[in-house]
Formats: structure tokens, sequence, C-alpha cells
């Protein structure tokens, strides 16, 4: 059954499916999973909707059509960040097509990706060709925030695909490596009392500062350590992003908690990330027993590398026109990866647009994304 371009993508942005770390914004994805489990039943999918073990009322999608291994897995994920209305200029969950531009949360970051998608697959099946090679729609829950959904496919022994293309938004340029993320809390337990008699206590600002003194020189041999020149911020990064301690100016500061941010390069593992954290605050731990605690904000992402000359890198360069690339963010590349297909990250877009108010897709991208995708699925599976 053939499907509108333009219909599909007012679908998916008028199906809300966003994902938080509170229950206030927090959506389940049912609604969407369901909308696409629809359209690619229709085109002879097998669509197996699978609940989230770890969290509620989320779901993955894996529609498959073809049988064995191998083949191509175009994956996608199905959730959006929240919004800020007062930023918008128009309605965020309805298609709007103004200045040439097609705006919407989604139509980025990613939901509008599965519209190219399905529309590449019509376009090929009205040509009556024989596929050869199976062909699976991934859709995942949670990639804005504990990348759930992905964690659990990585888990799937029976998913085995020969490559894997994550349609996030990079003008259709191949990215093949990207930085990891670890978010942390560092928590500061002190003891409170009196201003005036400040030795009964145990200030829990003036102890961040020293944390903050052991993080920083942390930062600076991180950079000293770790350089990869084909990012164009070569080390890993860390940044200070919130802190907040105390409730009053006479009182000694109790409680200060700090959270960061850091984004690490291939070749530094989790793992040893962590163990380099806990290095920079033993030493506040001996002179003020367990007052520092470092908690995760969300499960860790590590760093994701494929090959510059891999066999889907060097398709994607020369079906796209473009060099491939690496980028400072962090996708789901890591754990589809472990499935053992060879990864790229290339989709329609630009990642400028996202998570910021107003997205767009510049209607431009349309034609040349699409021919992209429709000669990438002919490649691999037909």
């Amino acid at each position: 059954m053939k499907k509108n371009f333009l219909e599909m993508y007012k679908n998916l942005i008028s199906t809300p499916s966003i994902s938080g770390l509170t229950g206030q914004i927090n959506q389940s994805n049912l609604s969407i999973v369901n909308l696409l489990a629809n359209w690619l039943n229709d085109l002879g999918f097998d669509c197996q909707i699978n609940p989230l073990k770890t969290e509620k009322d989320k779901y993955n999608l894996i529609a498959k059509r073809g049988s064995g291994s191998g083949g191509l897995m175009l994956a996608g994920h199905t959730d959006t960040v929240s919004y800020d209305e007062h930023l918008w200029s128009t309605d965020p969950f309805k298609l709007i097509e103004k200045d040439n531009k097609l705006f919407g949360l989604g139509s980025i970051d990613m939901k509008g990706f599965f519209a190219f998608i399905i529309q590449s697959i019509n376009k090929i099946d009205q040509e009556n060709k024989s596929q050869k090679q199976p062909l699976i729609i991934l859709a995942t829950a949670d990639e804005e925030t504990t990348m759930a959904g992905a964690r659990e496919i990585a888990k799937d022994s029976n998913l085995k695909p020969k490559f894997c293309i994550i349609g996030e938004p990079t003008n259709m340029k191949p990215i093949y490596m990207h930085k990891g993320h670890l978010s942390v809390a560092l928590k500061v337990i002190g003891k409170s009392g009196h201003s005036s008699e400040p030795g009964k206590g145990l200030n829990a600002i003036e102890v961040m500062h020293k944390v903050i003194a052991n993080l920083i020189q942390l930062k600076m041999d991180l950079a000293e350590k770790y350089n990869n020149p084909h990012f164009c911020v070569p080390q890993p990064t860390l940044n200070f992003g919130h802190i907040h301690g105390g409730d009053n100016a006479n009182r000694i500061c109790g409680c200060c908690e700090l959270h960061m941010d850091i984004r690490p390069i291939p070749g530094l593992s989790i793992k040893e990330l962590e163990c380099l954290i806990f290095n920079a605050i033993k030493p506040i731990n001996n002179q003020y027993p367990n007052s520092v605690r470092v908690i995760n904000l969300h499960e860790p992402i590590p760093a994701f590398t494929g090959h510059a000359d891999s066999e889907l890198v060097l398709l994607s360069e020369k079906l796209s026109g473009n060099k491939s690339q690496s980028v400072n963010y962090c996708t789901e590349a890591p754990f589809l990866a472990t499935l053992g297909c060879e990864t790229i990250v290339m989709g329609p877009g630009s990642i400028e647009q996202a998570h910021q108010a107003n997205e767009f897709l510049d209607m431009a991208m349309i034609k040349p994304t699409l021919n992209i995708l429709e000669k990438m699925i002919y490649q691999i599976c037909y």
C-alpha cells in the first residue's frame, strides 16, 4: 500500500512521544510504535512489539522482511525531548510547512526518519524487484534519556543484520565514530551548624571547593593524555553543569551537590573513566571520611568507533557524496554495533536544529535523502 510522504510525516509529528526522567513529562511511545507497525505490516513486514523490561510503558519495534541473518537494519528512536512552549512559533505537534521547511518536534530528531524509510521502500516495491537479503526496521524507546531500548536490543541474539544505519540528523554525512557520555552527581555530605562556630561543623561547600579543584586537574590530565584529531574537539570534555548547596547564610552548609558531564573519546573506557573520578576524590574522602559520594545520573554511554574503510562506510560515502566524519555527541551506535553489524550514523537534517525550539527539516533535503536511502536499500538487499 503506497503511503503519502507528507501525510506520514504529519502523523508522526502529531503523535507525542516525549521521554523524560520525571513522570511529569515522560510519555509512553506505544502509539507511535503501533502507527509504524501498521504501516510496515501493510508492506509485508513481520512486526514484533516488545515491552521494555526496565522501563514502564515503553516499547521497541522490530519489523523484518526476509528471512535469515545479514541484510540491512535501518534504526531510529521513537521518542523526542521535551519542549519550551513559549519559545516555539508554531504548535510542536503539528507539521507546519513554511519557508521551504517542515517544522515540528521530532522532524529531524528523529521521528521523521521513519517517513523517509517507508517512502524509500514504497518506491522500490513499485519496481517489483526481488528482495535477496533481509530488511529490518528498528524503532527504539528512550534514546533521549536512558537509551534503555537500544540497551535491550543489544542483548537480542536473534537479531543479526550485516549492516546498520542509524538515521540521526547528520545532513546525510556518514558518521563512523563518536564520543561517549557520562553524567554524574558528586554529593558532599558535611555537618550543619551555626555559622558563628564553624569548628563544630563541616562546611560542604568548602569540601566541594577541594573536589572541584581535583576535578579541574583531572580535566587537564584527560586533555593531555587522550587526544584524537578526528574530532573537532579532540580531547575528552568535562563540564560542570549544575551546583547547589546550603540554604541560609548563617548556617554551615551541610550538603552540596555538583552535576557534571564527561564526553570520553574512543580509547577511554567508561570503567577507566569512573576509576579516574574515584581517584580524584579519594584524597578528600581520606581527609573527610566518606564525605563525597559519586552517583550516576543515568547509565553511561560508551564512545563508538567503527572503521573509516569498512564496506558500509565506503558505500555510504559513494552514494551520499559525503566524506565520513566523527562527531562529539553520542547515539545508540555503541549498543547496536554489539549485534555484530557494521554501523554508521546517517540521516536527514542538521544536528544544529536538534533539541531546539522550532526544530525543522530543510525540504531541499527530501529528494536527495530519499535517493540515497533507496540506493542503500537496493544495493544491500536487492
